[in-house]
């Protein structure tokens, strides 16, 4: 099935991407394009968290949901996707609500990779917090609310962003903790529509997803060449 993406990237490049170990936190708009690009990209050790059930709302930008699963557990429904396009996928499902005190167990796995999808601003400094004393990589996903233009979004560092509410909060934390490390970001210099509630397309979430993943990707086979 990967024939295709072996003749783009090489056969060294695609065995690399088989041994890597991810964790994607968080599966809704933004971390169910991700699972998804993983999958058709050639990962194939992946662990997915969230606490969450499908709600009618989520129809509008979450990859895995139906009108047949509202209700059902966005992990176990993240995992029968991922093993309906890749049947041979080691893919483990983690339902909890993840807190900045309870990710030390997480991390104690051992990941290479961390996509952070979530919207937990305690557990996204936290990741970066962690990053310094763990050895993944992680690529952490900005506000994607009350914007429409995808064309906007780009992988980029912390610092460096600008017209992201969340990320506004995440640069303070950062310089407050002294944290020097370069931190990459995917996020959107769209200015944010005026509205009060978090309206959301699916067109800025499911492209920050993908740039999730290309993060990850690009820097499997950049490595590799070295």
């Amino acid at each position: 099935m990967f024939e295709r993406l072996i003749t783009l990237i090489g056969t060294d490049n695609f065995k690399q991407i088989n041994d890597k170990k991810v964790l994607l936190i968080g599966l809704g708009g933004v971390g169910s394009y991700s699972l998804e690009a993983l999958v058709r990209n050639g990962f194939t050790h992946i662990t997915v968290i969230d606490y969450d059930r499908i709600d009618i709302t989520n129809l509008n930008r979450q990859l895995i949901t139906t009108s047949n699963n509202i209700g059902h557990s966005k992990v176990i429904e993240a995992i029968l996707r991922a093993k309906s396009i890749n049947p041979d996928i080691e893919i483990d499902g983690i339902e909890k609500k993840l807190s900045k005190d309870s990710l030390g167990d997480i991390l104690k796995l051992e990941y290479d990779y961390i996509i952070d999808a979530c919207d937990d601003i305690d557990v996204k400094f936290a990741l970066m917090e962690q990053s310094l004393h763990y050895r993944y990589k992680l690529i952490s996903s900005m506000g994607t609310a009350k914007k429409l233009d995808p064309t906007k979004l780009s992988i980029t560092t912390l610092d460096k962003t600008s017209n992201d509410p969340l990320a506004r909060i995440l640069r303070k934390k950062v310089k407050d903790a002294h944290i020097n490390k370069k931190l990459w970001v995917v996020s959107s210099d769209e200015v944010p529509k005026n509205i009060s509630a978090l309206g959301t397309a699916n067109l800025v979430p499911s492209v920050a997803g993908l740039l999730c993943v290309s993060y990850i990707l690009n820097d499997i086979i950049k490595n590799n060449s070295n």
